[in-house]
């Protein structure tokens, strides 16, 4: 068993169903719209990273802060996942 398969196994269902859940925006819902993002990744592919990366609650927190910032006052730009 490689160590990738055993992290999947640990993998949290909360964690699951919120990676699930971006994974469904990304691919259903935001099509429909025109692109609106003004930060590079898109804020539900940080959410998708930070949340892989980090686990539910931490990479949640990430997530949450930066769509808090995706708005017109923020000039945008490349604003990876940090490096906890």
């Amino acid at each position: 068993m490689s160590s990738h398969d055993a992290r999947a196994r640990r993998t949290s269902p909360i964690k699951r169903a919120l990676l699930a859940s971006i994974r469904f925006y990304q691919r259903y819902v935001s099509p429909l719209f025109p692109p609106s993002c003004i930060y590079e990744p898109t804020c539900s592919a940080y959410a998708f990273e930070a949340i892989s990366r980090y686990g539910a609650l931490r990479g949640s927190w990430l997530a949450f802060k930066r769509i808090l910032r995706c708005n017109p006052f923020h000039k945008g730009g490349f604003d990876p996942v940090p490096k906890l």
